[in-house]
C-alpha cells in the first residue's frame, strides 16, 4: 500500500481496535491477550499497511475478541465506528471495508453460538444483521466488487437461514394488556391458569423483577 493510502488508513484501524477494546476485561488472561495484541497491531498499524500484512494481525484481534466473550451489539457498535470512517483513496477504503467485513464474520459465529429462547429476540438480531449486512452489501455492489459482494450477500443469506430455522420451533407470540402492574405468576395465572409458567412471561419481556411486571407484554399463544 502506498504511503499516502496507509497514513489515511492508520486512524480507521485505530478507531475499530480501541473499540474493540473498550469493552474488554481488565484481568484474566484472555483479556491481557487481547490487550496485547491490540496494542501490538496499532503500534505497528503504519508498518504493517505498508506492507500489506495487516490482515491476519487484524483477524487475530477479532478472534480474541470472541474468544474474551464480545457480545453481538459490542460488535454491532465497533462496526458502526468503523462504517463512520469517509476515506478518499483506495487503500484506506479497501481497508474500512475490511475491518467491517470482519466484524459481519464475528457477528455471524456468535449468531451461530447463541442459544435463543425468545421469538423477539430473534427478531432483534434478525433486524440488525439484516440492516448492517445490506449496507455492506450495497457497498460492495457500487465498487462493483462481485467477489466480495456475493460473500457477503452468501453470509447474510446463510445467517438468515439460521435464524428462520431457530425460530420456528419458538411458539408464536401475542401481545397482553392489563389494566394493572402484576406479578409474572398473576399473570400466567390469567393467560394460561398456570401460574407455574410465570418465566416465560419473564423471559420473553425482559422483566427485571417478577414481583413488577409491566401491563403491557407479550406472550406465548399456547
Amino acid at each position: 500500500m502506498l504511503r499516502e493510502e496507509s497514513i489515511e488508513a492508520q486512524p480507521i484501524v485505530d478507531a475499530t481496535l480501541v473499540a474493540l477494546l473498550a469493552w474488554a476485561p481488565t484481568r484474566g488472561l484472555d483479556g491481557a491477550n487481547l490487550r496485547e495484541q491490540i496494542n501490538s497491531v496499532r503500534a505497528q498499524a503504519l508498518t504493517l499497511l505498508q506492507a500489506d500484512t495487516i490482515g491476519a494481525p487484524l483477524a487475530e484481534c477479532f478472534d480474541l475478541a470472541v474468544t474474551t466473550g464480545i457480545n453481538l451489539q459490542q460488535v454491532e457498535r465497533v462496526r458502526q465506528i468503523t462504517d463512520g470512517a469517509s476515506p478518499l483513496t483506495v487503500g484506506a477504503q479497501m481497508i474500512k471495508d475490511s475491518l467491517i467485513q470482519l466484524a459481519l464474520v464475528t457477528q455471524a459465529r456468535l449468531i451461530v453460538a447463541m442459544a435463543f429462547v425468545s421469538r423477539t429476540d430473534v427478531e432483534v438480531v434478525r433486524e440488525m444483521i439484516n440492516s448492517s449486512f445490506s449496507g455492506e452489501a450495497e457497498a460492495m455492489a457500487d465498487k462493483m466488487d462481485a467477489m466480495t459482494y456475493r460473500a457477503v450477500v452468501g453470509l447474510h443469506a446463510a445467517v438468515s437461514f439460521f435464524l428462520v430455522q431457530t425460530a420456528r420451533p419458538l411458539p408464536q407470540m401475542l401481545n397482553y394488556r392489563f389494566s394493572r402492574s402484576m406479578t409474572t405468576l398473576g399473570i400466567a395465572q390469567r393467560l394460561y391458569a398456570d401460574a407455574t409458567r410465570g418465566d416465560e412471561i419473564r423471559n420473553e419481556n425482559h422483566i427485571v423483577h417478577p414481583l413488577f411486571a409491566p401491563r403491557v407484554g407479550r406472550a406465548l399463544s399456547e
